[in-house]
């Protein structure tokens, strides 16, 4: 048995209960949840706003320490420390071949089920699912092999679950991207957890201008902490104005964290003649964006897709626990409300009020 926080319908809340787990298979293993971070992701599902089967245990960001492995399981052993990555990449197919793990085609057809299509966990004879194979909303989970990175000691575990999601795909966005230049002029779109990792990636790349936008003052105040230079209230000014007041004309990159029309909308907007736009945050299923073509035509503007990173998770991994070791990005302070799993609700609506960083669950004994 173990304890977890389940989701049975769209719009109510956690149920935190015990449920039937089974042991790890082939490839598999056990891993001790020892920090989960709290993320839009797992409230749009929670609203109704993303699509997953039910009941399910959410949450995909976070860290662990294996406990078992199943039979073939060579790349991690009982006692690492482990990021887990929410994309369990099968090596094989034609994305993970073409060198795009983070957009493993095997990952996605098999969803929230293991990679054999079958669940370890359950509850009076009902499946129940396990977002992107983790469920890290679990004192344990059984996941993939390669969902796991193990790490050194001196990484914090409560560090190490946010590079898990939010640090990997903010800062990913940016240093991964093949439009970036040393001193470009950047706009973020959103500040929450993935925008403030983006303005750590715009500070590593040295961008000489990190203007962040949201409708929170005190958001946009906390993001000076991360390297930001100039803020926007988008609530209180027209975003694509003042960006381009700014700069003189718009920036060289935008990166829109949040994911929604309107500001998807304003990133292509506030970009100058030739820049790009890098949609980072995911938006309500079905939601379509305004793009003005003329513009993107005649200013031989560019907008590009970036999932986890843009590239192999695991690489990402390996980058920022480097950049976080040598005192180049600040995790910690982002970092400002912690909770117990039965906690959880609470947590989450304090993530819905738009209340600065980021929520942690800390698992005990972790």
């Amino acid at each position: 048995m173990v304890k977890a926080a389940v989701l049975y319908e769209a719009n109510q809340p956690l149920v935190v209960e015990e449920i039937e787990q089974d042991p790890p298979k082939a490839g598999e293993v056990l891993v001790r949840t020892d920090a989960a971070g709290l993320c839009a992701s797992d409230i749009h599902i929670m609203h109704g706003a993303a699509i997953m089967p039910k009941p399910v245990v959410l949450g995909h960001e976070g860290a662990g320490t294996i406990e078992e492995v199943g039979p073939g399981v060579t790349s991690v052993k009982p006692g690492d420390r482990c990021i887990m990555s929410f994309v369990s990449n099968c090596g094989h197919c034609r994305m993970c071949r073409s060198g795009y793990p983070n957009l493993c085609d095997s990952n996605a057809e098999t969803g929230a089920n293991q990679y054999d299509g079958t669940a370890r966990l359950h509850k009076d004879g009902v499946d129940i699912y396990q977002m992107a194979k983790l469920g890290v909303f679990a004192e344990r989970m059984v996941t993939p092999q390669q969902a796991c990175h193990p790490i050194p000691d001196e990484v914090p575990m409560d560090v190490a679950s946010l590079m898990g999601c939010c640090v990997a795909t903010g800062v990913g966005a940016v240093i991964n991207s093949p439009a970036i230049r040393p001193g470009a002029t950047v706009a973020v779109f959103g500040c929450g957890g993935v925008g403030l990792s983006a303005i750590q990636g715009a500070k590593l790349m040295n961008a000489s201008r990190i203007i962040a936008v949201d409708i929170f003052d005190h958001k946009l105040e906390f993001t000076y902490k991360f390297g930001a230079t100039d803020v926007v209230n988008s609530r209180e000014v027209d975003a694509v104005e003042a960006i381009r007041e700014l700069t003189g004309g718009g920036v060289d990159m935008a990166f829109d964290t949040f994911g929604g029309s309107e500001t998807t909308a304003a990133a292509v907007g506030a970009l100058r003649k030739g820049g790009t736009t890098v949609q980072v945050g995911l938006a309500p299923v079905g939601d379509t964006a305004p793009i003005d073509i003329v513009d993107l035509v005649r200013n031989q503007k560019t907008l590009v897709g970036s999932y986890y990173g843009s590239v192999s998770p695991h690489e990402t991994f390996s980058k920022i626990v480097d950049f976080y070791l040598r005192g180049l990005i600040d995790v910690e302070s982002m970092i400002t409300r912690t909770y117990s799993l039965d906690q959880i609700n609470e947590g989450f609506d304090a993530l819905a009020r738009g209340e600065d960083g980021r929520g942690i669950i800390r698992y005990t004994g972790a």
